[in-house]
């Protein structure tokens, strides 16, 4: 409870120094996170505490927050960053990323002891989630790298759920999945583990950091409300470090707002989450390089052109 106390002395704090720096909100922020890890790390600003100033929602796929971002019925989302940059190209521009929020978390599962590198993984099906987005062009990557491209079939999955219950009940011996489906599956199956950790993996190839997740704003809104987003980005800076200090009480909210089924999973999954709030020239340095890395496999996995200076936004240019 003291803990929690602190996080919102801080968001105090940060109010505090931001009075008087622009048009004050009058209205909640509109946000939308996703279940899993693109969204836990926003979970101690979901409180009735922060009622006033964020209304927050939790999607189950992305999907459903773009057509929202679009048409302005959400201010501020949690997306892949892939997805970032084609939000970015659709709408010329009115997207701004403000924070990279969850870099790798991707791993293989097997039930057996024939996979331990993705060399083995030659001849066999592999079962994934995620087509269209972040995972499908990094697993894409990485078997174009190792030279498998040609000899390994994936069979995609519309939900981490489908594909982690086939996992568990054992009618899928080889899948891909994210934390925190990995450390769900693997407590109902104890004939499953992890074979790769495709951080790993990738960092052996891509040299740089696998950038999974965003924070991005609408332009027009963030032009608008500049006081209430830096606000926001603060606290939610905050709540990221107290979600990663503080791994059962987070994990308990977590399972309370429905961003993870259980408190007892969440609690286990957040140290391999990887969950951050990278801001100004570190975000736009690991974000760039990873989105090149995604451009220069498939120009249209980012929506066709690599976003321009004005896609990432610096406090330290204010």
């Amino acid at each position: 409870m003291k803990k929690l106390t602190a996080i919102l002395l801080i968001a105090c704090t940060a109010a505090l120094l931001l009075a008087g720096c622009g048009t004050a909100e009058t209205t909640p922020i509109n946000i939308a996170a996703l279940q899993g890890p693109t969204g836990m790390g926003i979970v101690t600003l979901m409180g009735e505490e922060f009622a006033s100033k964020y209304n927050i929602t939790i999607e189950s796929a992305p999907d459903a927050v773009t057509g929202k971002l679009i048409n302005g019925e959400l201010d501020i989302a949690a997306v892949p960053i892939n997805l970032a940059s084609v939000l970015y190209n659709k709408t010329e521009g009115n997207i701004v990323m403000i924070a990279v929020n969850t870099l790798g978390v991707l791993y293989v599962l097997e039930d057996g002891d024939t996979v331990n590198s993705m060399a083995d993984l030659a001849g066999k099906t592999l079962y994934a989630t995620g087509q269209g987005s972040t995972p499908e062009y990094m697993l894409a990557y990485l078997l174009e790298k190792s030279g498998l491209t040609e000899s390994v079939t994936v069979e995609y999955l519309t939900e981490h759920s489908e594909l982690a219950a086939l996992m568990a009940s054992g009618e899928v011996k080889l899948g891909m999945l994210p934390e925190p489906n990995v450390s769900a599956t693997l407590a109902k199956n104890s004939n499953l583990r992890v074979a790769l950790d495709l951080t790993e993996e990738w960092n052996k190839v891509a040299g740089v950091e696998p950038v999974q997740g965003c924070i991005v704003v609408r332009k027009d809104y963030f032009e608008e409300n500049e006081t209430a987003v830096r606000l926001f980005l603060k606290e939610y800076n905050a709540a990221v470090n107290y979600t990663n200090a503080n791994h059962a009480e987070t994990a308990a909210l977590m399972e309370q707002y429905g961003i993870l089924a259980s408190a007892a999973i969440a609690e286990q999954a957040i140290e391999k989450c990887n969950i951050v709030c990278y801001r100004d020239e570190q975000m736009r340095t690991v974000a760039e390089a990873m989105l090149q890395v995604l451009y220069d496999a498939n120009p249209e996995s980012v929506g066709g052109a690599m976003p321009g200076d004005d896609f990432y936004y610096s406090e330290a240019e204010e």
